[in-house]
């Protein structure tokens, strides 16, 4: 802990003596005038973004070099600078904009830092020098009328592939994805999102009563999956330390979640939370050892509730002789004339 808060000290001292200059250039400008993000600029200018980031923010833009953005593999700047590419461009443009000022003395204590692409980028500390992502940070706190700009020695890169293309690579949700195929979610887990999944492993599913898994892919059985899969579901981008935060998350099925540590461990209702936070283009996956199951869904009461049963008959003897008599009967009404006496019913 001390060497990690020196190496943080060391980063601030040494790099924070150019920051905080009061500034008149905005961001956009800042970058051209500098010289040295030629192939930024040009990025920026093709993404449509040069208005954004000559509004007011403020921001951060954690700025690659041109020497920064030749480590990529030839012909790529090429290829995204393309009309055809620009979402894209944005999507990793904006990965390195962050929706406020945050200086050099906020990046270091921070593990994560907040994008305007809606995923985050990792901090670290290694041999002294800070990281975002797997790139030093070389120069800091050059201030800008609308923010601040930390010069970087690569370019960082988000996660570039959807929820199910995410969940394939891993190859530890083959049943998860046979059931999102069969409930008919693909689509809609693939589409912009941002949605966040808590995704049980094949292990979770085989952890279910033998033909379960079986049964529900059946079609006949579809809509009761989807559901089942529409509960692991929770529309935003929630990280785990928000999903923490919040204790409990209305997922798609309607019905919340709760998220708790319990004797030590993350959980999500009762499923333990075995990794966290793994980042999609279109949301964010957390995965849990157990399936999660809603609660059946009450029905109507007059459906369900037994037809109350019929009390006893009870009969009144009346004597035309006076008096009342209280006489439960069995079975009918034997009324009778006999002896001047008649059953009337109560």
């Amino acid at each position: 802990m001390r060497k990690l808060m020196a190496g943080c000290l060391a980063f601030v001292v040494c790099f924070g003596g150019s920051a905080l200059r009061a500034a008149e250039q905005d961001i956009v400008d800042t970058a051209v005038g500098a010289g040295s993000f030629k192939t930024l600029v040009a990025a920026v200018q093709a993404a449509g973004l040069v208005e954004t980031l000559k509004s007011k923010g403020p921001f951060t833009v954690f700025a690659p070099t041109d020497e920064a953005f030749a480590k990529l593999p030839a012909g790529t700047v090429e290829t995204l600078l393309k009309p055809e590419n620009k979402e894209k461009l944005v999507a990793i443009l904006t990965y390195h904009v962050s929706p406020a000022a945050v200086k050099a003395q906020d990046v270091v204590k921070a593990a994560t830092v907040k994008t305007v692409n809606g995923q985050r980028i990792d901090v670290s500390m290694t041999d002294g020098r800070v990281k975002v992502d797997q790139a030093n940070i070389v120069k800091t706190d050059i201030g800008c009328s609308n923010g601040v700009i930390h010069v970087i020695d690569s370019v960082i890169l988000p996660a570039g592939e959807s929820i199910p293309a995410t969940a394939d690579k891993a190859g530890i949700f083959k049943t998860l994805l046979a059931a999102a195929k069969a409930a008919g979610l693909v689509e809609a887990l693939s589409a912009p999102g941002p949605l966040t999944v808590f995704a049980p492993t094949d292990e979770a599913f085989a952890k279910l009563p033998a033909g379960t898994v079986e049964s529900l892919l059946k079609p006949e059985n579809k809509g009761k999956l989807a559901d089942i899969l529409k509960y692991h579901v929770v529309s935003g981008r929630v990280y785990s330390d928000q999903a923490l935060a919040a204790q409990n998350a209305k997922t798609l099925l309607g019905a919340p979640v709760a998220i708790a540590v319990k004797d030590g461990v993350a959980r999500v209702n009762d499923a333990k939370l075995l990794k966290t936070d793994v980042d999609a283009s279109n949301g964010v996956i957390h995965i849990i050892d157990s399936v999660l199951l809603p609660a059946a869904p009450a029905k109507k009461a007059a459906a369900i509730a037994p037809a109350p049963a019929a009390a006893p008959v009870q009969y009144v003897r009346y004597s035309t002789h006076g008096g009342y008599v209280a006489q439960p009967a069995a079975g009918g009404c034997p009324n009778s004339r006999a002896a001047g006496t008649r059953y009337v019913r109560r």
